[in-house]
C-alpha cells in the first residue's frame, strides 16, 4: 500500500504544481475592457505636431493591480520579439500589453516630407503618455518595461511622468549613449577579428552598410556573440519576424547606420546625472555578454533609490532568449513584489 501511495503521489504532484502555476480565473475576465471583440487589440489614436495617427496595442490577461506596457527596441523595431513573454507572464497572473510605437509594424507609418520631425525622444514620450491614458493605467497598476531603445524611452518617460508609474523595468540599456559607444570602442571592438573589423569600418565610412557583406560579417562577429547568443539559423521565429519588419528609415535616423555604436538623433543622449531622481521601484536587467556594459548597468541600479539589478550571466542583448530562465524568473519575482505592495 505504501508503494502504491507513493506512486500515486508521484503522479499527482506534477499536476498539482501545474495547477498552482495557473493564473486565477479573474485573469481571463474582460470586465471593464472594451477590447473583447478584437481579442485584446486596440488601435489608439494619438495626437502629434503633424496631426493624428493610430498605434497598435494588444492586452494579454487582466490584473487590476499590475499591467506591464512593453516598449520595444529599435527605434523602429516591433513588439513581436516580446512574444516569449507569453510563455511566462500568464502563469504568473501578470497582465501585459504589446505595443508598436508610431512608425512600427502594425501602427501607422507616417512618410513623406516633414515626417522626420516625428522621430524624437520627446515626441515618443508624449505618445507613451497618450497610450497610458487610453488604456486607463495609473500609479496603482502601471509598470513600464523598456528594452534597448525602449529602455531609453522608459527612462525618459519616468523622468517626466513617474507620478503615473507603479514600477519601471530597464532591460538591456544604459543611461548614456556616449558610454555605450565608449564600451563598444574600448571593449567589444578590440575582441573582434581585426581584418573583419577593418572591412566593416571601411564599409561604414563609404556608406555601404546596406551591402549584404556588411551584415554577413557582423552576424558571426557581433550579433551571435552580443545580440542573441545562438547561431542565427536557430533564432526564434518571433525574433526573425521582428527583424524582418524593422522600419530601417527610423532606425537609421535615430540610431545611425553603424551596428557597432549609436549616432544619429541619439548620439549625445545622456541621462546618467538624472537617473537618481527616478524613485519608483526599478529593475535593471543586464546581460553578461550584452552590447551594453553589464558592470555599468550594475552601477545604474545603485544610482536608483529603489533600484535592483538582475544579471543574466548567460545572456546578451536579448537575454529574454539566450538566458530565458534567469530573465523571467527575476522579472516575475520583481513584479510579484511590486504587485504585493
Amino acid at each position: 500500500m505504501n508503494k502504491l501511495a507513493a506512486l500515486l503521489a508521484a503522479l499527482v504532484l506534477p499536476f498539482a504544481a501545474a495547477a498552482q502555476s495557473a493564473p486565477p480565473a479573474s485573469y481571463y475576465s474582460h470586465a471593464g475592457h472594451d477590447d473583447v471583440l478584437s481579442g485584446g487589440v486596440k488601435m489608439i489614436p494619438i495626437t502629434t505636431p503633424l496631426g493624428k495617427f493610430r498605434v497598435w496595442t494588444k492586452r494579454v490577461g487582466n490584473n487590476p493591480k499590475l499591467a506591464v506596457l512593453l516598449l520595444h527596441g529599435g527605434p523602429g523595431m516591433t513588439h513581436e520579439y516580446f512574444e516569449a513573454f507569453d510563455s511566462y507572464l500568464p502563469a504568473a497572473g501578470i497582465e501585459y500589453i504589446y505595443y508598436d510605437q508610431l512608425g512600427s509594424a502594425y501602427s501607422d507609418q507616417p512618410k513623406g516630407p516633414g515626417t522626420d520631425a516625428l522621430w524624437t525622444t520627446d515626441r515618443f514620450v508624449e505618445e507613451v503618455e497618450q497610450v497610458r491614458q487610453a488604456l486607463h493605467l495609473d500609479k496603482n497598476n502601471f509598470c513600464l518595461l523598456g528594452h534597448s531603445w525602449g529602455g531609453i524611452l522608459a527612462m525618459e518617460y519616468a523622468l517626466k511622468y513617474q507620478q503615473h508609474l507603479k514600477c519601471l523595468v530597464i532591460s538591456n540599456m544604459v543611461d548614456s549613449i556616449p558610454q555605450y559607444n565608449e564600451y563598444a570602442k574600448q571593449v567589444l571592438e578590440p575582441a573582434m577579428d581585426p581584418k573583419q573589423l577593418a572591412e566593416v569600418k571601411a564599409m561604414e565610412a563609404e556608406h555601404r552598410t546596406d551591402d549584404p557583406r556588411y551584415m554577413q560579417i557582423l552576424t558571426t562577429m557581433h550579433y551571435e556573440k552580443h545580440v542573441l547568443r545562438m547561431p542565427q539559423a536557430q533564432w526564434p521565429e518571433p525574433v526573425t519576424r521582428a527583424f524582418g519588419h524593422v522600419n530601417s528609415h527610423i532606425y537609421t535616423l535615430m540610431q545611425g547606420p553603424s551596428e557597432l555604436g549609436a549616432s544619429g538623433v541619439l548620439e549625445h543622449w545622456d541621462r546618467s546625472k538624472d537617473l537618481h531622481t527616478i524613485t519608483v521601484p526599478t529593475l535593471v536587467i543586464a546581460g553578461r555578454y550584452d552590447t551594453m556594459d553589464p558592470d555599468y548597468m550594475a552601477q545604474m541600479a545603485k544610482k536608483l533609490p529603489r533600484g535592483q539589478l538582475l544579471l543574466c550571466s548567460k545572456g546578451s542583448h536579448m537575454s529574454m532568449y539566450d538566458d530565458q530562465q534567469t530573465y523571467f524568473a527575476g522579472l516575475v519575482k520583481f513584479l510579484d513584489g511590486v504587485e504585493a505592495r
